[in-house]
């Protein structure tokens, strides 16, 4: 379960504090599937790094698979969401230097040892790159490299995915394809699947919805 009770978040600037959440509070169980929406600058992005531990709160609790992620450390936080969050970001953030296969195997490079090699080939089967494995992130499409991302993100079979506008550097012939694909693969692997966009094109394949407005979570 992915919940988070009384979310806030407030920035301290030179210009004074700055609230970019106030008491937000959302939950998910295994196998169900959201998306937030709100303009940029909205706190989208911000509520999604502090659901995946990438961030924590000013006040509130979130609890990822019954632990409250906001006690970690710094390397407890990064072990954590190694073993059970996958990320999906808007501009993919893969290595250039590396090819499609060694990209998605980088989150196992800290993880026990596993069979990752044989997983990572039949992920990028099932986004449709087996013909892509050699090649560099520079000789991709850009659905391509979201695709690549996608089999990334669940290489270490990650019980929530979470999505930064992962829609939004793409032609809408690619967006399509890639929302086809995050759900599918939800489905089949019975995660938690959390996307954040502006687009209420994307938001309308989720069976659940919400919005930021004014800084306040609410269900749509």
């Amino acid at each position: 379960m992915l919940k988070a009770e009384n979310v806030s978040k407030v920035y301290e600037t030179g210009a004074g504090p700055v609230e970019v959440l106030n008491e937000a509070n959302l939950t998910l169980s295994h196998g169900e599937a959201a998306a937030i929406m709100g303009p940029s600058g909205s706190g989208k992005s911000t509520l999604l790094y502090l659901l995946g531990a990438l961030d924590t709160p000013t006040r509130g609790t979130i609890t990822v698979q019954g632990t409250n992620v906001a006690s970690l450390n710094e390397n407890q936080a990064a072990s954590f969401r190694n073993r059970h969050i996958g990320f999906v970001f808007q501009d993919h953030a893969l290595l250039p230097q590396c090819t499609v296969l060694e990209n998605v195997l980088v989150p196992t490079l800290v993880a026990a040892t596993g069979p990752y090699e044989v997983r990572a080939r039949k992920l990028l089967d099932r986004v449709g790159l087996t013909h892509r494995l050699g090649h560099f992130p520079a000789q991709l499409s850009g659905g391509e490299k979201q695709r690549a991302a996608i089999a990334r993100a669940l290489i270490c079979e990650p019980q929530v995915l979470l999505c930064d506008e992962p829609t939004g550097n793409l032609d809408r012939s690619s967006a399509t394809a890639v929302a086809d694909l995050l759900l599918e693969l939800q489905a089949a692997q019975n995660t938690i699947l959390l996307v954040v966009t502006h687009s209420t094109e994307l938001a309308s394949r989720f069976p659940q919805r919400y919005e930021l407005v004014d800084r306040r979570l609410q269900r749509v």
